[in-house]
């Protein structure tokens, strides 16, 4: 009796740590797919902002509303994809074209 007991619990210890490795494995291999698709749907998305910007240089010129208006945009897209790595970038391209 005492020995059937002592093999259910150990049967039962081992399933349940298994059962929690294998979901951990499973919650962590997830993870990278999950960034490499924001990351594609961030280039998608400049590379849209790039083409209209484009048409809009062509349609009102360099220095037009709307092209400003998509520059702008265009900023901010890749300030949402890239964060701080961009800013800094941006700042210090910035700082150099001024002085």
């Amino acid at each position: 009796m005492q020995l059937h007991t002592h093999l259910r619990k150990s049967l039962f210890g081992k399933a349940a740590l298994a059962a929690a490795a294998l979901g951990g494995l499973l919650f962590f291999a997830g993870a990278p797919s999950a960034q490499a698709a924001d990351r594609d749907d961030c280039q998608r998305r400049i590379a849209k902002i790039d083409r209209k910007l484009n048409d809009a240089i062509e349609d009102h010129g360099y220095y037009s509303k709307q092209a400003e208006h998509w520059r702008h945009e265009r900023h901010e897209a890749y300030e949402r994809c890239y964060g701080r790595e961009y800013r800094n970038n941006w700042d210090r391209d910035h700082d150099r074209d001024r002085y």
